[in-house]
């Protein structure tokens, strides 16, 4: 049996951890020594302890660049055969179908393995990626066009919420695994950010220099490939997740969890909507839209390692108001532009505050939800995200259609109002230590570290 541990000692640990996850720095001078400094190591290494190397996120994070990829290159191709109404559509059907998916491929996954459940979804999208580019190089109705583009969607491996599965189950096994957790999301969330650079750069570079279609052959080959070395990674063997999840039914989730769900299908309504916007300003060059939408990305990336590496003393809801308090200033100066260049000038000042309004979003839905649903609720933010993209699409694709691009514009610009309404008026409390997490075998426990501190006894 361990010894007791000191209560201060104890308070500072999870300080330190709050601090690893971005929840915040520590309030006393004395926690920002001893343990708390050692846990402060950089995100890299914690990733790279945890993973035995570099080959876990390097395959996470091709494996989920063509889901960042296919929106962008869907666009593109649709509106360069069949304009950007019909293109408007076809995005559409995919973020729906990816939707309605990644709940069912994240559930599926918790009770059989990531094995054979990302295994076959990644080869199933790779086929469905194909078909679609049948479909639209051949001319086929809308319809058969979207239906091929759901069927895409419903098929996405969802390798970032299952990612982020992993780096929890890999650091359970771990003494030192609670200060890692947090370290290993950050940078789970930084690979996301990259991808989301990546995936419009990429599609917009392939359409300027070759068919706009490369984008989506692209896509096929990486999910073909590396969502295959990701499904087969011992990460995420079948006897790993099984040993992770306690018997009897999940704990409720929270009420905290809904205005978050609400902000997180706002912000991807704006996502929707100003890339509808953009494809429709330059929809007589592809390929500069994909540049153009790309450079959002590019600052969005920057300022979340910044955030990443530094989250500063606010707590995470303070964080979160402040930046779609300045999404929503900032996102009006599209109904002003009337060139790409000045649209990219837009999104570079709006991708400022994207990066730290998910960062903000996603940390605290981590630090609400039950440790056997954390994967359930990632997928469901993820979701959100994906309907609000959808559904902003189809809409905002058929007002550029009618009314230009400014009509496209104008609901990016709702959506940021509505969202900086919502977050002011829920009143979404700061999260507080980090609750424990189950295990499976009682003789596991002694291996997990200090006992746990008043707050955590209170709250069980």
């Amino acid at each position: 049996m361990r010894a007791p541990v000191d209560p201060d000692a104890a308070d500072a640990q999870d300080a330190a951890h709050a601090m690893v996850i971005g929840l915040g720095k520590p309030q006393r001078a004395g926690e920002t020594g001893g343990s708390a400094r050692r846990l402060e190591c950089s995100v890299t290494s914690a990733v790279s302890t945890l993973a035995g190397g570099s080959r876990l996120p390097a395959v996470s994070f091709l494996a989920r660049l063509p889901a960042a990829l296919c929106p962008t290159g869907t666009l593109l191709v649709v509106t360069a055969r069949s304009g950007i109404g019909t293109a408007g559509l076809v995005a559409g059907a995919l973020w729906v179908g990816q939707a309605i998916g990644g709940p069912l491929i994240g559930r599926l996954s918790d009770r059989r393995g990531q094995h054979a459940v990302v295994l076959t979804a990644a080869l199933s999208n790779a086929v469905a990626l194909l078909l679609l580019v049948a479909a639209v190089l051949t001319d086929r109705p809308p319809a058969l066009q979207a239906a091929c583009s759901a069927l895409a969607g419903l098929t996405v491996p969802q390798i970032g919420p299952l990612s982020r599965s992993r780096w929890v189950r890999l650091a359970e096994q771990r003494a030192d695994g609670q200060g890692l957790i947090g370290a290993a999301l950050s940078m789970d969330a930084t690979l996301d950010e990259i991808s989301f650079v990546a995936g419009p750069a990429l599609a917009g570079l392939l359409a300027f220099t070759l068919p706009p279609v490369s984008g989506l052959l692209l896509a096929a080959a990486l999910i073909a490939v590396f969502g295959t070395l990701f499904a087969l990674h011992p990460s995420g063997s079948p006897a790993v997740a099984a040993s992770r999840t306690p018997a009897g039914p999940p704990p409720p989730l929270p009420p905290v969890l809904r205005p978050l769900l609400a902000l997180a299908l706002l912000q991807g309504m704006f996502f929707g909507s100003a890339n509808a916007g953009v494809n429709a300003m330059a929809a007589s060059d592809p390929g500069v839209a994909g540049l153009v939408w790309a450079t959002m990305g590019v600052s969005s990336a920057l300022v979340g390692l910044l955030v990443t590496a530094r989250p500063g003393p606010l707590p995470l809801p303070s964080r979160l108001r402040r930046s779609l308090a300045v999404q929503a200033v900032l996102a009006p100066g599209l109904l002003l532009v009337h060139t790409p260049s000045a649209a990219a000038l837009v999104l570079v000042l709006v991708g400022t505050a994207v990066a730290p309004t998910l960062i903000a979003l996603f940390s605290l839905a981590a630090s609400r939800a039950p440790a056997q649903r954390m994967a359930e609720v990632m997928t469901w933010l993820g979701s959100a995200l994906i309907i609000g993209q959808g559904l902003a699409a189809v809409a905002a694709g058929q007002l550029a259609h009618r009314f230009g691009c400014t009509a496209s514009f104008g609901l990016s610009c709702a959506a940021t109002v509505l969202a900086l309404v919502v977050v002011l008026l829920s009143r979404i409390p700061a999260p507080g230590p980090p609750p424990p997490r189950p295990v499976a075998d009682p003789a596991a426990s002694g291996s997990r570290g200090p006992t746990p501190s008043k707050a955590q006894k209170a709250s069980e």
